[in-house]
């Protein structure tokens, strides 16, 4: 019954997320043969400063379908929705029900509170992995429609690196959410952190260390080799602020 609960209680959110993922990943798909087209040209760019430098990478990269995927998805898009995904997975624990009276009668179940916040977070979680996964998926089967291919494999590791850097975003919120009795504190608290990072990472170039470099999967990009350190370092934040979330649940007075 917990996990029923847990899925009625976030499954238009999931559902939603998961709708625009699909359009996303189908919407750079089916954008490729009008880019690919333009790469013909030769640009003329200025490269003499940090902004025509992006710009020339850019038009370097797209210039193959897998660097256009990477650069075009991967590394611009889908960090700011996903980020968003995640935050809004981890967001909205029991407490929140409290704003329409139901947290009362979900902690009067008969079950720990450590079982049902177990029962929310691994419900959060495997969503996020479904998320992670299918939409990533889309690149591979959908790309024989614009004459172009993209291995799975290239796609499962780059869904390994959303779930993994999508993980520490979820356990923010929901550390945040087992302080808060409402849905939108612990998510514009969690977005505000990341545009900070985001913003750190570009002033004082950090991003080799941030969790966003984990979520495009840039060194497997670049390397071949899955960004192991970032992966475990991503698990084991994550891991450390859900029984920190586990802790402050237990001690919360109802």
């Amino acid at each position: 019954m917990l996990w029923y609960k847990a899925w009625l209680d976030t499954r238009w959110r999931f559902l939603v997320c998961m709708g625009l993922l699909l359009i996303s990943a189908l919407g750079v798909v089916f954008t490729y043969p009008q880019v690919a087209k333009v790469m013909t040209v030769e640009p003329s760019v200025d490269t003499s400063r940090e902004i025509g430098r992006r710009i020339k990478e850019g038009i370097e990269l797209s210039r193959t379908y897998r660097g256009y995927v990477w650069s075009q998805w991967f590394r611009q898009n889908l960090p700011q929705i996903w980020t968003i995904v995640a935050v809004l997975a981890g967001s909205g624990s029991v407490l929140a029900q409290g704003m329409r009276g139901g947290a009362l009668f979900t902690l009067s179940m008969p079950a720990s509170r450590t079982r049902l916040l177990g029962v929310r977070a691994a419900a959060g979680l495997g969503e996020l992995f479904v998320l992670a996964v299918v939409p990533p998926l889309v690149l591979p089967l959908a790309s024989p429609a614009v004459g172009a291919s993209y291995a799975v494999a290239d796609a499962l590791v780059h869904s390994a690196c959303l779930f993994a850097a999508g993980t520490v975003w979820f356990s923010v919120a929901f550390l945040l959410s087992t302080s808060f009795d409402d849905l939108w504190r612990p998510l514009l608290i969690t977005l505000a952190a990341a545009m900070v990072l985001a913003v750190c990472e570009q002033v004082f170039r950090i991003s080799r260390y941030s969790v966003f470099t984990v979520m495009t999967g840039e060194v497997y990009f670049r390397t071949g080799q899955p960004p192991w350190l970032g992966l475990l370092a991503s698990f084991a934040a994550s891991a450390a602020m859900l029984y920190v979330a586990t802790i402050n649940m237990a001690r919360r007075d109802f």
